[in-house]
């Protein structure tokens, strides 16, 4: 075996081994303990890396670049989410602004993510970093089968000492599938991966009480949302016009992250290397709940839902004790909706506890409701069980931010 195998073996074993223990506790505690970090995800929005007229902004580019490969040199695992691949596409494509059809907006996509990638290929072999193009959709993140795809894909390009850069593949996402952006992205990859933080990064330094211009006050930190947060008007403050997100994605996706146990600072791309460095910047969002699986994190805080169901009030205690939920506790249904999309579940008040995805349509869910099992098999036949909705796709939600 060559000198550059064997010492390519014996990294892969104690990234093995290190990765084993990734269910521990995260050391990250507060934002001065981000230097302690072996795993960050970092998000860079598209209004940090380009603009209409210039396309890709070059300084922008490298200044990020330059601190990513060097918290890469410190050993750090970085996962690198990086916006930016319709934007840097309008202008080879003589475009002016942000496409609103599809079609237009998956050409602008295709061609800015090879600028994109072309670019951050010359800049990090500077540093002597491989690095990796990761593609998702949401379909990837929602599927089982998928979902265990992308994760294996992430942990192994992080053995083999990459640092792999995941967008939303913009080319081929539908309307339907769309995340619309990639701060929620960057939280599903943090979960998915158990990172020990989460950079958002974007033309903002921070989540203000209001804007800054009517004087408004930074928030260093959000521990309880709902409190911290009340009154607060959340809004897009940076540069318009090139991205699809704003600080109400990066608040969403702080909060998606805290809630699953993943601490997250929301701060500006030129508080980068600060940020890493643990110094009092941005808004730092503390972890707010343990973590559960990806698919239900989607369940509970990203899917679309096409219709409710109401329960009774044993219903509801039966699906808080993690139950599935059976067509005799139904007593309402509203929309309309296919079997295996999203519904809302609530309870007699109106008021949505859960999330499931539905094991019947719409119009079966109707004639059935409120029917015990038996009745349900004799009203549509053996292959119906009068299971609505199965436990391992249902998500209680926690509290409402």
């Amino acid at each position: 075996m060559s000198k550059a195998r064997g010492k390519l073996k014996r990294t892969e074993v104690q990234r093995s081994a290190e990765n084993r223990g990734k269910n521990r506790i995260s050391p990250i505690e507060s934002r001065a303990d981000i230097p302690k970090a072996r795993r960050v995800v970092v998000k860079v929005g598209s209004s940090s890396l380009t603009s209409i007229a210039n396309s890709l902004d070059e300084l922008a580019v490298a200044t990020i670049t330059d601190v990513l490969a060097k918290a890469h040199e410190r050993n750090v695992e970085v996962v690198f989410v990086s916006s930016g691949a319709i934007a840097a596409g309008l202008a080879p494509l003589g475009l002016s602004r942000r496409p609103k059809d599809l079609a237009t907006q998956q050409a602008a996509a295709s061609v800015g993510q090879s600028l994109i990638m072309t670019r951050y290929t010359e800049l990090f072999s500077r540093y002597n970093v491989t690095i990796s193009q990761v593609l998702v959709t949401a379909e990837d993140l929602m599927h089982r089968s998928r979902y265990h795809n992308a994760h294996r894909q992430l942990e192994r390009l992080l053995d083999l000492n990459v640092l792999p850069i995941v967008n939303e593949n913009d080319a081929v996402a539908t309307h339907e599938l769309k995340f619309g952006d990639n701060d929620r992205i960057a939280a599903l990859v943090a979960h998915t991966i158990k990172a020990d933080a989460l950079l958002l990064l974007s033309d903002v330094d921070a989540l203000y009480t209001k804007h800054p211009a009517e004087g408004g006050e930074r928030i260093p930190e959000v521990t309880d949302p709902e409190k911290d947060l009340d009154g607060v008007e959340v809004g897009t403050i940076g540069r318009a016009g090139v991205g699809s997100g704003g600080m109400v994605t990066k608040v969403e996706a702080a909060k998606i992250a805290s809630s699953s146990g993943i601490p997250a600072l929301v701060t500006s791309t030129a508080n980068a290397s600060a940020a890493l460095e643990g110094q009092d910047v941005g808004t730092w969002f503390k972890p707010t709940g343990g973590r559960r699986s990806v698919r239900l994190v989607w369940l509970a805080q990203l899917a679309k839902t096409k219709g409710a169901l109401t329960l009774d009030a044993g219903a509801v205690k039966a699906i808080r004790r993690r139950t599935s939920l059976l067509a005799a506790g139904v007593t309402k249904v509203e929309g309309i909706f296919r079997p295996g999309e999203p519904v809302a579940l609530k309870e007699p008040s109106g008021k949505t506890i859960a999330h499931g995805i539905a094991a019947y349509s719409s119009e079966e869910c109707a004639k059935t409701a409120g029917q015990h099992t038996d009745d349900v098999v004799d009203d549509l036949g053996e292959g119906f069980d009068g299971v609505l909705v199965h436990v391992d796709n249902l998500a209680l939600l926690r509290r409402k931010y």
